[in-house]
């Protein structure tokens, strides 16, 4: 079944999430928290989830996640558990928050804001953080997939104020059932619908479109999708886009599951576990971890 990209933003928007105001927000033991950026009264923060014995002073690969929920809700808490693991890896892993409608009444051209604010404060104090500025990946699921996505491939929607000397863009996405096509095609269905969803989004959804402003160099990209998930057109159309500018970007299916399969405590945590092993496998392509997964080894107190 195909639908138009409008009523897959609906469907993202309006639909309850397993992660909608769970653990939020979130209070980490071993993690370090940074704020990144203050809109308001809002304080937007990052929890760094460091190696063991890690000094300022080492120049690590890092992993920033955005955390899924229709750009509703959602807590930072989604991604703690891949964060644990790369950090046993050698990497700094890095869950972040940022604004959603159900807290803030943000649009989500403002959560594609905080998304680069982010991956640029990660860059910006890459020193204190003890990671390297030129091996930085973005990370989400969903909602998350979608923002994480943008800060690679749009050029737009950087905040005014920061410093813009400073990259936003990531060297290299790993996007788990992301949201990236948002072509509207014909809207005679609902059109009053669809002017709502474009009045949620903040700008016309093709402006936020991963898959409408795919160019070449784009960061080498990892998506891990079911093939019964209701974005999968969307996903092949941006693979295809990618694929076709000359970019690296590997589909990792998933066959017969649904939107989410991928998350800690979902069923056996199969599926957690062989798509953290699969993003371990692209990592170590790019050089950012050395050797084979060890997932197994890492979550066997389970």
């Amino acid at each position: 079944m195909r639908f138009t990209s409008i009523f897959l933003l609906a469907m993202l928007m309006f639909a309850p999430s397993v992660w909608a105001q769970r653990n939020y927000p979130p209070q980490f033991t071993d993690a370090d928290t940074h704020v990144y950026k203050t809109i308001g009264e809002t304080k937007l923060k990052l929890y760094v989830f460091k190696p063991q014995g890690h000094q300022p002073s080492d120049h690590r690969p890092a992993m920033v996640f955005f955390f899924g929920g229709g750009w509703t809700n959602g807590s930072p808490t989604q991604f703690e558990q891949q964060c644990r693991y790369l950090a046993s890896r050698g990497m700094v892993a890095i869950t972040a928050d940022y604004r959603v409608a159900s807290r803030q009444q943000a649009k989500v051209v403002e959560c594609v804001k905080d998304a680069k604010s982010a991956v640029r404060w990660v860059r910006g104090h890459a020193s204190e953080l003890g990671i390297d500025p030129e091996k930085i990946v973005a990370s989400g699921g969903s909602a998350g997939g979608h923002i994480a996505a943008c800060t690679g491939v749009l050029t737009e929607f950087d905040e005014p104020n920061e410093d813009h000397a400073v990259s936003s863009r990531p060297n290299a996405m790993v996007l788990f059932n992301p949201a990236v096509s948002f072509k509207s095609g014909k809207l005679e269905a609902d059109k009053k619908r669809a002017e709502e969803l474009a009045g949620r989004t903040g700008v016309p959804p093709e402006q936020i479109s991963p898959a409408e402003h795919v160019a070449k160099d784009l960061p080498p990209t990892l998506i891990l999708i079911g093939t019964k998930d209701f974005l999968i057109d969307g996903n092949h159309e941006f693979v295809d886009k990618m694929k076709a500018a000359g970019n690296r970007c590997e589909l990792d299916l998933y066959d017969g599951r649904e939107h989410g399969f991928f998350n800690y405590g979902r069923g056996n945590n199969r599926d957690f576990r062989a798509t953290t092993a699969s993003m371990d496998r692209f990592l170590a392509s790019l050089g950012y971890v050395q050797g084979a997964p060890s997932v197994e080894a890492f979550f066997a107190r389970e």
